[in-house]
């Protein structure tokens, strides 16, 4: 074998390491990928019957930048958690009596809905007091309210915005008021509930953020922040706006006046409701709407029943062009076997052309161990014809 066949071998090598990769493909089109990422699931019995719906699947590809594998991951991880902290249970059954004295101490809620139709989320971190929020209920409760609070938004408010509307909606503008806000308001239970919350919003329900305007920050709060913002994912940073006392005009961009609540610099106060923060003010309160989605008191059946009802239009337009296109089961399992079939042969490949090499090596040692124009039985006798057909006894082994 000389230097040519060498490279000939070397160059098929590539051309079927070339072909292996180019068999791994996915579309690229978002709708598409979606089901695919259903088909996957699918597949290995992973699709639950209540939470595969449609937007379920698109948040945990979004949250993985629709990569299948690590989308599948984490979606499996959802479902676990769901069951492990009994979610459902938590939706149905779950009573925070305490709602009122919380409030009082730790002001926060929905109230209305930005110039896109999405619902706002208030938390006003300035006026906590976190010692009396601990007297009136516990962590671990608050937590379950939480649970409880994103279970409604996923499948109670987001359907009344989309109604309202005219268009999906799925995510949230959210408010924080961090007035004398700074590093000593970040004691330990108040990180263990930051941390309990980070936790559950990013891996559990994921790309329900819109935006995130942070205003009244002080150079305190600054501070803090450098801190807090490394709990958080690169694509969550990218919605965070933080602002000073100067923010009315950002927010008035977003949000329309009449939607935003006086200590906001707004018109609203909702004074027949205690107030913005309790009023709980928006179209998930309009009794028209309310008679064309689930109540509360049945969010612990399938999320794609309301969901899908409000962008019916929109998801037979999908379904029309996806559909021709689309990822079949049978499709994806044989790609997988080609992909690993390849990924098999390149490595038996590997290893042929490893020790093709070795072969190689040992011929050009013994050519160079003969002297031009010289046979083999005219060769020097003794150690050096001993070196040499030991040498050739290896190759031949």
């Amino acid at each position: 074998m000389n230097d040519r066949s060498l490279q000939m071998m070397m160059q098929e090598t590539e051309r079927d390491i070339h072909i292996s990769h180019e068999s791994d493909s996915l579309p690229n089109n978002n709708e598409d990928m979606v089901e695919a990422f259903r088909n996957l699931l699918l597949l290995h019995g992973h699709l639950p019957s209540k939470h595969g719906d449609h937007n379920t699947l698109r948040r945990f590809l979004k949250m993985k930048d629709f990569d299948l594998e690590k989308s599948k991951d984490a979606f499996l991880n959802y479902i676990k958690w769901r069951v492990d902290s009994k979610v459902d249970l938590i939706s149905q059954t779950f009573k925070f009596e305490e709602y009122g004295e919380v409030k009082k101490h730790y002001p926060h809620g929905f109230h209305k809905v930005d110039k896109t139709g999405r619902p706002i989320y208030i938390e006003r971190l300035g006026m906590a007091d976190l010692t009396a929020f601990l007297k009136a209920t516990t962590i671990d409760r608050y937590v379950k309210y939480h649970i409880k609070e994103q279970e409604k938004t996923l499948r109670f408010r987001y359907p009344a915005c989309s109604i309202a509307a005219d268009k999906h909606v799925s995510s949230t503008t959210t408010i924080l008021d961090v007035s004398g806000i700074g590093m000593s308001n970040f004691s330990k239970p108040a990180r263990s509930l930051f941390m309990e919350i980070q936790k559950i919003d990013s891996n559990y329900y994921p790309e329900t953020l819109h935006r995130l305007f942070v205003v009244n920050a002080s150079s305190g709060f600054r501070m803090l922040w450098l801190a807090l913002k490394t709990f958080l994912d690169a694509r969550t940073l990218a919605k965070v706006q933080v602002l000073g006392p100067n923010y009315l005009g950002e927010l008035l961009e977003a949000i329309d006046p009449s939607n935003l609540p006086t200590f906001l610099g707004g018109n609203c106060t909702c004074s027949d409701h205690g107030g913005c923060l309790f009023s709980d003010e928006g179209p998930w309160n309009d009794p028209d709407i309310k008679e064309k989605i689930q109540e509360p008191s049945t969010i612990g059946d399938a999320e794609s029943e309301s969901m899908d009802k409000v962008s019916e239009n929109a998801l037979a337009n999908q379904k029309e062009s996806s559909g021709k296109i689309m990822i079949t089961l049978e499709k994806y399992a044989a790609l997988k076997t080609a992909v690993k079939d390849s990924h098999k042969r390149i490595e038996m490949l590997e290893v042929s052309l490893h020790e093709t090499k070795k072969v190689l090596n040992g011929l050009a040692e013994i050519i160079e161990a003969i002297q031009p124009n010289q046979t083999y039985s005219q060769m020097q006798t003794g150690l050096e014809r001993k070196t040499i057909v030991k040498k050739m006894s290896g190759l031949m082994s």
